[in-house]
């Protein structure tokens, strides 16, 4: 049926649409590598952007307001990855035209992509095209320059959707990188797959509700807590709560004052974030009833969820200190492979995210580390470029510290910025610059087995061969890791450097370590070598040149 109106239930049911076509290509998009490696992972991190969003959608409105308010909030904070950060930006670009409506025509449905195109480009300092952001970006101009009185919403996705088709099949012409490769972009395919779904849920050729069974949360095994248990855990309290005009200033309100009320009612485990009017709190405590009493000092309850911890339902429960006063600073990192994660620890780390390339840690982990830490400055190493957009746009909701991103691209920059990080050492500015200026003088190398054949660079790769990949470039290739390595470091320019530091994978045996080793320090005499049991998975060698 044809309609100049879209309401919030048709658009719950188009966003779990666009969710349920991605799902099915996962996969497909996560092996759309420019470089050849098992470490893709652009559909996971888009569908569990998505994913977060649509869990949080409300089948029984018909705003779509409230609807598109919901979903762009859960799917932000839920973003990983770069691709999964854009996505979410598009779709808060989209809401700040949407938020305050029951339904839209399609004038409004114009305003609202055109927002999110300007939404999704400011979030990112370089914008590249030949990406998502050229696919949602022409798709949409596309779709509006094509829009008269007579057009329908049905029209507006169609066109938009083919628009989208097209502009990936392009996206090789302005991305040298992906002709050479021979692939499209997968972000800008995965935003494809999406417009798919809800394109097709729109005109009923999908059928969903908008609110999947698979996100609903199983019954807590309530046997676990008898008449003759003591509460020892205490309750994971999560609620959001919409400022009201009545009670405070929702535009000028700190979200500092939620977690200092917090903090007084003896809380823990607290994350709190506050976007436009809407705070969203998760807090351990044994006493909800005050802290709910409280927090209706500013407003009124959207959503509220109290589970027992006791049940193990809501999440593994660990006794923790309480918190106490804020230390001057503190260093999150990520890491990945649990040599790595201890090393960094005891480097001196106060928090460490699991992660890296494989599994990118959403915005509200971030958050979640940021408020463990209670400092009040905290440095922030990402240790991958597809992780550093999500740790920008967490500091840049968070305002219970002030949050210093370092943008490490990679473990090795992390490693060399964590030892310079000296809490002792001047004051943040100072701090920050030192770690600046170690990640630019060190040279990074990434060994690891290629997956399939490509010709990248001008060098032709085949399926099995080992490649040392610096600096985002191939520089070597070879039958074995450890020649990769020898290889690589034919490259550099070894004559200026001091410092070797090896982490050696998941994989790697004693003997192939033994023997990289001894290879190295024959050829390179002055170069004083630190071998580390990293543990990482794909990356057979990491190396680090200083």
């Amino acid at each position: 049926m044809q309609s100049k109106i879209i309401d919030g239930k048709s658009l719950g049911l188009m966003l779990s649409g666009g969710a349920a076509m991605l799902n099915s290509h996962v996969s497909e998009l996560n092996s759309l590598n420019v470089f050849p490696v098992a470490d893709g992972d652009t559909g996971t991190n888009m569908y569990s952007t998505i994913e977060g969003g649509i869990a949080a959608l409300n089948e029984e409105t018909d705003s779509i307001g409230s609807v598109s308010g919901s979903f762009a909030r859960a799917s932000l904070l839920s973003a990983r990855g770069n691709s999964g950060v854009i996505l979410s930006q598009i779709f808060a670009g989209i809401n700040e035209v949407l938020k305050d409506l029951d339904q839209a025509g399609i004038p409004e449905l114009c305003e609202a992509y055109k927002s999110g195109i300007k939404s999704s480009y400011s979030s990112v300092q370089n914008p590249t095209e030949g990406t998502i952001l050229t696919v949602f970006r022409e798709a949409t101009e596309y779709a509006v320059k094509n829009m008269n009185d007579e057009s329908t919403v049905e029209d507006f996705y169609r066109l938009h959707l083919e628009e989208a088709r097209r502009s990936l099949e392009r996206t090789p012409e302005l991305l040298p990188a992906l002709a050479e490769a021979e692939v499209v972009d997968s972000g800008g395919a995965g935003y494809v797959y999406i417009a798919e779904g809800m394109y097709a849920a729109l005109t009923g050729d999908l059928q969903l509700s908008p609110t999947n069974s698979e996100h609903r949360p199983s019954a807590p095994d309530i046997s676990r807590f008898t008449r003759d248990s003591v509460l020892e855990f205490g309750y994971c309290t999560e609620f959001l709560l919409r400022l009201t005009t009545a009670k405070v200033d929702p535009d000028s309100f700190k979200i500092k004052t939620i977690i200092a009320d917090l903090t007084e009612l003896s809380g823990e485990s607290i994350v709190a974030y506050k976007q436009d009017d809407i705070i969203k709190v998760h807090v351990h405590t044994f006493t909800p009833g005050l802290i709910l009493d409280r927090m209706q000092k500013y407003g009124e309850f959207l959503t509220l969820k109290i589970e027992n911890m006791s049940l193990g339902h809501s999440e593994s429960v660990k006794k923790k200190e309480k918190k106490k006063r804020k230390k001057k600073y503190a260093t999150v990192t990520v890491a990945t492979g649990d040599g790595l994660s201890a090393l960094f620890g005891d480097m001196g780390a106060d928090y460490i995210i699991n992660g890296g390339q494989t599994a990118n840690p959403s915005i509200e982990e971030f958050i979640k580390a940021f408020d463990c830490c209670n400092a009040e400055n905290i440095f922030v190493l990402p240790n991958n470029k597809n992780i550093l957009l999500a740790a920008e746009q967490a500091a840049a909701v968070y305002e219970g510290s002030k949050i210093h991103v370092v943008p490490t691209k990679n473990l090795m920059q992390g490693y060399s910025a964590l030892s310079v990080i000296n809490p002792g050492m001047g004051d943040a500015k100072t701090i920050l610059a030192g770690a600046m200026t170690a990640i630019s003088s060190v040279v990074d190398g990434e060994i690891t087995k290629a997956v399939r054949d490509v010709k990248i660079e001008g060098r032709e790769i085949h399926d099995g061969d080992y490649m040392a990949i610096s600096e985002g470039k191939i520089v070597a290739t070879a039958d074995s890791a450890e020649d990769a390595v020898m290889g690589m470091l034919e490259q550099c320019d070894t004559d200026f450097s001091e410092i070797l530091t090896i982490f050696v994978g998941k994989d790697v045996d004693a003997d192939r370590r033994v023997s990289l080793t001894d290879r190295i320090g024959e050829e390179y005499p002055d170069l004083d070598i630190t071998v580390y049991e990293g543990g990482q998975e794909v990356y057979d060698y990491l190396i680090a040149l200083e």
